[in-house]
């Protein structure tokens, strides 16, 4: 399950790629292909499992402004559907040393 503190990364059989077709950034995986807008791509980018949720929220709210609520609710919804299609995994945000 997918939390603030989660730390998502992609399935090993996920790739980012910029489709020059289309001009857009694609989530690919086999039998599969999703076309990504710009938030959806930058947030992807981000889910290296080195990022927490939390922080990948506040950095959109810093380059695209928008209301805390609004946007955590739509990245939160963003993650938990990819999850349930098995494109990120997310393990618990790692304890501080």
């Amino acid at each position: 399950m997918i939390t603030l503190d989660s730390t998502p990364r992609l399935v090993p059989a996920a790739r980012l790629r910029f489709d020059r077709a289309s001009g857009r950034m694609m989530l690919l995986c086999p039998e599969r292909g999703l076309v990504l807008n710009t938030s959806a791509a930058t947030i992807l980018r981000l889910c290296t499992g080195e990022h927490r949720v939390h922080d990948l929220i506040e950095g959109l709210l810093r380059a695209h402004g928008g209301t805390r609520d609004a946007i955590e609710r739509d990245v939160l919804g963003f993650l938990c559907e990819l999850e349930r299609r098995r494109l990120i995994v997310a393990a618990p945000a790692r304890e501080l040393a």
